[in-house]
């Protein structure tokens, strides 16, 4: 069991362990030393960050750490994590380090590690890392600065990749309005989208270091819906701080998640041919009318765990070609190894464009099953289908429901948590549902 990192990196709130300088200072230390193990050699590491004002402080302390073990950091600077893995397997490092929260507040902030494919580490690397900090034997004394190398190339290459996604001006005709939620997108996603050609219409992009994701960004889309409501723009795309995720909504303020892009891309790919085994990868918390609507294509639906870097491991072992989680991490497999919103966003477009109705017309037609997740805080967490009340009651409910729903009952990676989840054709009994099994949990194992 992992204590710091979670299903995205270590995360917290900066200043505070783990994310304090010298746990950071720490961090360095330990991934420098894993990575030299790797490659027999002093590693090479690129560091990026998103826009909270702890970014700088916290590459300083996680370069320092590198350098006591003979490391060396190079600085890309504000960039999106998808340009961060990109520029970590493009230019050839080590490793990477991505320094972010994603969709959290300003406050908080986290460390995501990239291996030298620009793949997120496995859960045994990020073990023996962790391992390492929690060591008292690792030492990155205090207190020493290094000067730490910028490389705005890193950057303008990740550029230039976006700009070759689609054909020139493959997006003329179109008025879009961005939320670049006040990250790392902001000043690479108008830029993206005006060079194919849309109209760009943008707001969430003037970022000062307290205002990432604040009422902005795909975790707020109020903003952008009001917006497109009043009238102008064929559609909205939200992104998250570190523009991993994308989020779309339509001229009538209905949101589009990660569901319905997966939907969207299926259906364009299959038509090119380039679904390898009409196979696509989704988690376990995907919503059962993508699994219906898309059988009804041909297409067929495998699970993973919850968090992109388990989506890209399984389309790795089945060779699929596209997966995604619901909240909008979305991976082109055949052309980047990670979450990228601004990608997904300008493929989305060339998508729809290629549909023979309105996106308002085909979403009249898609109806989500109604879906209930309830949060229980336990106080120790056995296998819970196996255990002797709570297996029991998860199959009288799945019983119950006959075919025309789906429990999933999981833990969380980072919080004493069970979360439960019902999801069926009826709404009420779905609800219902949801709070009786978290009742059965919160009597056998809350804290």
């Amino acid at each position: 069991m992992k204590r710091l990192f979670g299903t995205d990196g270590i995360r917290g709130v900066a200043g505070v362990s783990p994310l304090d300088r010298p746990t950071a200072r720490r961090f360095g230390a330990a991934l420098a030393a894993v990575l030299a193990k790797a490659t027999g050699a002093p590693a090479r590491v690129v560091l990026g960050r998103d826009t909270r004002e702890s970014g700088p402080w916290l590459r300083d302390e996680v370069a320092a750490g590198l350098a006591h073990r003979g490391a060396e950091a190079v600085d890309a600077g504000i960039i999106t994590t998808p340009g961060l893995a990109r520029a970590t397997s493009a230019s050839r490092f080590d490793g990477g380090v991505m320094i972010s929260a994603s969709h959290n507040p300003f406050g908080d902030n986290g460390l995501k590690v990239f291996g030298p494919d620009g793949t997120k580490l496995p859960d045994e690397m990020e073990k023996e890392i962790e391992d390492r900090i929690l060591d008292p034997a690792t030492v990155a004394p205090p207190g020493v600065q290094v000067p730490v190398r910028e490389d705005g190339a890193l950057l303008e290459s990740y550029v230039r990749f976006l700009e070759g996604a689609l054909p020139d001006q493959r997006l003329s005709g179109l008025r879009v309005l961005l939320d670049c939620a006040n990250g790392s997108a902001a000043r690479i996603a108008p830029e993206v989208f005006r060079f194919q050609g849309a109209r760009v219409d943008v707001i969430g992009a003037s970022p000062d270091g307290r205002n990432i994701n604040l009422r902005c960004g795909s975790l707020h889309l109020e903003l952008l819906a009001t917006t497109l409501r009043s009238g102008g723009c064929d559609i909205g795309i939200a992104f998250d701080g570190d523009s991993d995720r994308c989020l779309a909504v339509d001229r009538n303020g209905r949101t589009l998640d990660g569901d319905h892009i997966l939907y969207f891309a299926a259906r364009a790919l299959k038509r090119e041919g380039r679904l390898r085994g009409d196979i696509v990868v989704a988690t376990v918390m995907s919503n059962l009318w993508l699994e219906i609507k898309l059988r009804e294509e041909g297409i067929r639906i495998l699970r993973a765990p919850v968090g992109d870097k388990y989506v890209y491991e399984r389309m790795v072992a089945e060779d699929a070609s596209l997966g995604g989680e619901q909240s909008g991490h979305i991976i082109f497999r055949d052309r980047a190894k990670t979450g990228d919103g601004i990608l997904t966003g300008l493929l989305l477009l060339d998508f729809l464009r290629n549909e023979d109705r309105s996106l308002e017309e085909i979403l009249d037609g898609l109806a989500p099953f109604p879906q209930v997740l309830v949060n229980v805080k336990v106080r120790e967490k056995p296998d819970l289908l196996r255990h002797p009340v709570i297996g029991p009651a998860v199959s009288r409910v799945e019983a119950a429901m006959n075919g025309r729903g789906r429990v999933l009952l999981r833990y969380s990676g980072t919080e004493p948590l069970a979360r439960v989840m019902v999801e069926g054709a009826d709404a009420e009994r779905v609800h219902r549902h949801a709070l009786e099994l978290a009742e059965v949990i919160r009597r056998e194992l809350g804290a």
